[in-house]
C-alpha cells in the first residue's frame, strides 16, 4: 500500500495553531525522529517516516494536512507532483479522433493539470521532484502499453498538434492588447477568420478593444482563437464559463462540429446539461481535492454522468462519494400559491441605452424562484431594484420586507472570513458552514480565496442574514458540479426550513431545475431592452424559455436528471409537436 502525506501550504498557519501544533503531537517526532519538520514557516512531512496514525491530520485546526492510503492499483509513481507533500496526478485522459471527450470531476482534483500536460503547457515530472524536464522519450516509456503512449509518440513525431483554451479567460487582457479583430487575425492559421467569427457571433466585437469586452465575450474570443490555430486536437477548459444559456447551447453545437475522423476534442466542463449535450464520451476524475487525482476509463456520456451522480465506479470497485445525488421527477402543476410576500407593477428602469420593463409580478412566501434569460437583458438590474440597490424610474415594488442580497460580482478585502461569517458560525454550523465547506476557510482573508471559495463564503453570508426574501445573483459561478448541487440544496432547504423565499439568477439549467419551484423569464434584446415575464409554474416557464432556444428537454430514465434532446431526434420532434418542451 502506498501512503502519501499532503500539506496545503495556503492553509498551514503555524502562528495561529499554537506554534506548530502537529510538530509537537506527532508520535514519530516525540520518539526522536523527524517525521514533521519546520521549513520556511510551514511544515514538511517525511512520508517514509510517517506511520499513518493520522493524529496530525485530525488535530490540524485548518484541515491543512491529509494522510492518505492510496488504492492498491496506484503502485506506479505519479505522472506529476507539485513539490514535496504536494498534489499528485496518477493518470491522463486520451483524446479520441472523431469524438468529443469530456472530463468530469470536482475542483482541485487535477483536471486542468491533466489537460495542460496533454497540451504541452505543463511538463510532467513523473514524481521526480528534482528532475529536469521530462522529454517525450521518457514520457513514452512511462506510458508504455497504454493509449497515452501512442498519443505522445504522435505528438513527438509532429503528427498531432494541440490547440488549448485555458480556463482563466479573464487573464487574456493582461496578455493581449489591441482590438479583437487584430488578435484573431494574428492567430488565424487556417484562413477561416470570417467563418469562425460568424459562427461564434463575434462580428459586433471586432473593433472593440480586448480590455473593454465582458467575460462572456472574452470566452467566445478565446474559443475562436483556439479553433483558428492549425491543430487536430482541440482542448477546452471550461468553455461555458461567463456564457448565458443561449450562448452555451450555441458554443456546444460549435464544439461538437469540430470532431471528425481527423480531429479530436477534449473538454472540461461543470455544467452537466452542457457536458451531456456536447460530448460523446466522458472520463470521471476522482481522488481527494488538493491531494491526488485519478482518471477513470472513458464511458458513454449518459452512463458516465449517471455513474458520477451515483458516486460509485463499479468496474474499479471505487466509491468516491458516500452519498448519491438524486433528482425528482416533476408533475405538471399550476403556479404554487402562498401568502403574497412582495409584488411589482409598471416598473421601468433605463440605464444608458438599455431599458428594463417589469409589468406585473409577485413572489409568495415559501417559494424559490429561478430567473432565466440571456446576458445583458436586465436580470441583475431587476434584482438590484428588488434589493433597493437602485431605484426605478417608474412603477413600484409593494410589500415592505427585509431583503438579503448576494451580488453577481463579489468584492474581496483583507477581512478574515471568520469576521464576516461570525453570525453564520454561531447559528448555522449545520445548515450552512458544514455543507458549503466553509470551516477550512475561516482563518483566511477574503482576498486570499479562489473564485469558488469566495462564492461559497458570499452565499453563506447572504443566507445567514435575517430576511424574508433572499436575492442571489449567479451563485453557481466558479463552483464545480457537486458544489453547485450542494448549494442548490442548501438554498432550497433554507427556504423550506425558515418559511422564507428566494429569487435566484443563474445560467446553469440543471442548477435552476434542482432548486426552483417557479420561474421568472427575461426576454428582449441584450443591451437594448429587457422584459420580465412571470412568475410561471416550472412547466409553463420552461416551455416559454425553451421555445426561444429552439430546444426540448426530457428526464433521464435512470437518474431523472434533465437532458437536452438532440435537434431533430424523434423525442425532439414529438415534444415540439405537443408543445411540451420541458419533459414528458
Amino acid at each position: 500500500m502506498t501512503r502519501i502525506a499532503v500539506v496545503e501550504k495556503e492553509k498551514c498557519s503555524p502562528g495561529k495553531c499554537g506554534d506548530y501544533f502537529c510538530f509537537r503531537l506527532c508520535p514519530i517526532n516525540r520518539s526522536g525522529d523527524e517525521c514533521i519538520v519546520k521549513e520556511n514557516k510551514k511544515i514538511v512531512i517525511h512520508e517514509e517516516l510517517c506511520n499513518g496514525c493520522g493524529i496530525c491530520a485530525n488535530k490540524c485546526p485548518f484541515e491543512a494536512i491529509s494522510i492518505i492510503n492510496l488504492p492498491e492499483e496506484l503502485t506506479k509513481q505519479p505522472i506529476h507532483q507539485y513539490g514535496q507533500n504536494g498534489f499528485r496526478l496518477y493518470s491522463l485522459p486520451v483524446p479520441i479522433f472523431g469524438k468529443v471527450v469530456g472530463i468530469l470531476g470536482k475542483n482541485g482534483i487535477g483536471k486542468s493539470t491533466a489537460i495542460k500536460i496533454l497540451a504541452d503547457v505543463l511538463k510532467p515530472n513523473l514524481g521526480e521532484l528534482d528532475a529536469k524536464e521530462v522529454d517525450y522519450d521518457k514520457l513514452i516509456e512511462f506510458f508504455k502499453g497504454s493509449e497515452a503512449q501512442g498519443f505522445f509518440e504522435k505528438v513527438r513525431d509532429g503528427k498531432i498538434k494541440v490547440a488549448y483554451k485555458p480556463q482563466q479567460v479573464e487573464l487574456i487582457p493582461k496578455q493581449a492588447k489591441g482590438k479583437v479583430k487584430e488578435l484573431l487575425k494574428k492567430v488565424d492559421e487556417i484562413g477561416k477568420f470570417d467563418e469562425i467569427v460568424e459562427k461564434l457571433e463575434l462580428g459586433k466585437l471586432l473593433e472593440h478593444k480586448i480590455a473593454d469586452i465582458s467575460g462572456g465575450e472574452l470566452q467566445r474570443v478565446a474559443i475562436a482563437a483556439t479553433v483558428l490555430k492549425k491543430a487536430n486536437v482541440y482542448i477546452f477548459d471550461e468553455p461555458s464559463s461567463y456564457l448565458d444559456i443561449k450562448q452555451r447551447i450555441k458554443v456546444s453545437r460549435f464544439i461538437r462540429e469540430l470532431a471528425d475522423e481527423n480531429t479530436a476534442v477534449l473538454v472540461v466542463e461543470h455544467d452537466l446539461i452542457i457536458l451531456d449535450y456536447m460530448t460523446d464520451l466522458i472520463h470521471l476524475m476522482y481522488g481527494k481535492e488538493a491531494c491526488y487525482g485519478i482518471i477513470s476509463q472513458p464511458k458513454s456520456t449518459r452512463t458516465g454522468i449517471n455513474v458520477y451522480l451515483e458516486g460509485y465506479l463499479k468496474e474499479e470497485n471505487i466509491r468516491f462519494r458516500n452519498y448519491k445525488i438524486s433528482f425528482m421527477t416533476r408533475t405538471a402543476k399550476q403556479l404554487e400559491k402562498g401568502v403574497r410576500l412582495s409584488s411589482w407593477s409598471g416598473i421601468k428602469k433605463k440605464l444608458g441605452k438599455f431599458e428594463l420593463i417589469a409589468e406585473k409580478g409577485f413572489v409568495n412566501s415559501h417559494d424559490t424562484v429561478g430567473i432565466l434569460g440571456e446576458n445583458g437583458i436586465g436580470k441583475t438590474t431587476f434584482v438590484k431594484v428588488l434589493a433597493e440597490v437602485i431605484k426605478t424610474d417608474d412603477g413600484k415594488v409593494e410589500g415592505k420586507i427585509k431583503v438579503a442580497y448576494k451580488p453577481q460580482y463579489i468584492e474581496s478585502s483583507k477581512k478574515l472570513v471568520v469576521d464576516l461569517l461570525k453570525e453564520a458560525v454561531k447559528k448555522y454550523e449545520v445548515e450552512l458552514i458544514r455543507p458549503l465547506g466553509i470551516k477550512p476557510l475561516l482563518t483566511r482573508q477574503l482576498d486570499e480565496l479562489s473564485g469558488g471559495e469566495l462564492q461559497r463564503v458570499s452565499i453563506a453570508f447572504c443566507l445567514s442574514q435575517e430576511a424574508e426574501l433572499y436575492l442571489l445573483d449567479e451563485p453557481s459561478a466558479y463552483l464545480d458540479v457537486e458544489q453547485r448541487l450542494i448549494t442548490a440544496k442548501v438554498i432550497k432547504d433554507t427556504m423550506d426550513k425558515r418559511g422564507t423565499s428566494a429569487l435566484v439568477v443563474d445560467h446553469d439549467l440543471l442548477f435552476a431545475d434542482y432548486l426552483s419551484n417557479n420561474l421568472l423569464v427575461f426576454s428582449g434584446e441584450p443591451a437594448i431592452s429587457g422584459k420580465v415575464d412571470g412568475p410561471f409554474s416550472m412547466e409553463d416557464g420552461m416551455n416559454f424559455f425553451l421555445r426561444d432556444l429552439k430546444i426540448s428537454m426530457r428526464r433521464d430514465k435512470e437518474s431523472c436528471r434533465p437532458r437536452i434532446n438532440k435537434l431533430g431526434s424523434v423525442m425532439d420532434r414529438e415534444q415540439k409537436g405537443k408543445n411540451k418542451l420541458y419533459y414528458v
